[in-house]
């Protein structure tokens, strides 16, 4: 509530902000109530229809945060929104670009999929255009390093390295490529936490059912407060996360793939 979006109209941005009732308006049975999605508005300052059909939004419009990226004060936490899963992403790019360096035999597809939270629907149809030997997911896992997260819920710490996710609720990786990338991370002396997830699941979910099966891992930078306008993440998770991927990808031969699901 009170959070400033950008609406992605055909004729630019369109600065809102999210409004409900007023509080002085509400009864003390409304005020303790969580306010719901259908109970919401985006505002644009609009006085009228004429005014919102001008600045050319439409229903069904895409509507984004309005959230800058800010270098927090240690120098090494970055803010910003949806690291779920934009980190993901810029985990892509700068591995393909450190493999360009690297000796390897190879084809690695970098893929960035849509509508995850609402069905895994972009893994399920690419998936069939790259059919894939085996699959690494990219993710931002969730960081317990905040209160009223307990260890037993999540141990994951922002600065202590990747996390490799042991289960969730779609999918146990693949063990033996679980092993290598638990092996090649020791051997390298890169820090890899390990994580679980019982409420919710990734792309592997999807990715790993194909055809006949795609040994599949999760990988992930932890982040604090996902799923919001404004989470947090750490430099050197990030940046170990590239080097382990770095080196896992040429491990990757015929025969080791092979090797995972004999």
């Amino acid at each position: 509530l009170g959070q400033r979006v950008i609406i992605k109209t055909r004729k630019g941005d369109v600065v809102g902000v999210i409004g409900v009732k007023p509080p002085h308006m509400l009864s003390a049975a409304e005020k303790a109530k969580v306010v719901e999605k259908k109970d919401m508005y985006i505002d644009i300052g609009a006085t009228s229809l004429d005014e919102v059909e001008a600045a050319g939004v439409r229903v069904g419009d895409p509507v984004v945060p309005r959230a800058d990226f800010v270098e927090l004060a240690n120098g090494k936490t970055y803010l910003s929104k949806a690291f779920d899963d934009r980190v993901g992403v810029a985990l892509v790019i700068s591995t393909l670009e450190a493999l360009k360096t690297t000796v390897h035999n190879n084809t690695v597809f970098g893929v960035s999929t849509v509508m995850e939270e609402v069905g895994i629907r972009g893994a399920t149809t690419s998936v069939e255009a790259v059919d894939p030997d085996v699959a690494i997911v990219l993710e931002a896992d969730i960081a317990g390093d905040v209160p009223g997260v307990t260890p037993e819920e999540s141990s994951v710490k922002l600065g202590k390295g990747p996390s490799i996710l042991l289960y969730d609720a779609r999918m146990i990786p693949n063990l033996k490529l679980r092993d290598l990338v638990m092996d090649t991370a020791r051997e390298l002396g890169i820090p890899l936490q390990t994580s679980t997830i019982e409420g919710g699941a990734t792309d592997g979910g999807i990715i790993h059912l194909h055809k006949t099966g795609v040994p599949t891992i999760v990988l992930a930078v932890p982040a604090r407060h996902i799923h919001s306008h404004s989470s947090i993440l750490h430099r050197d998770d990030y940046d170990a996360a590239v080097k382990l991927l770095t080196a896992l990808i040429p491990r990757l031969d015929a025969a080791t793939v092979a090797g995972f699901t004999e």
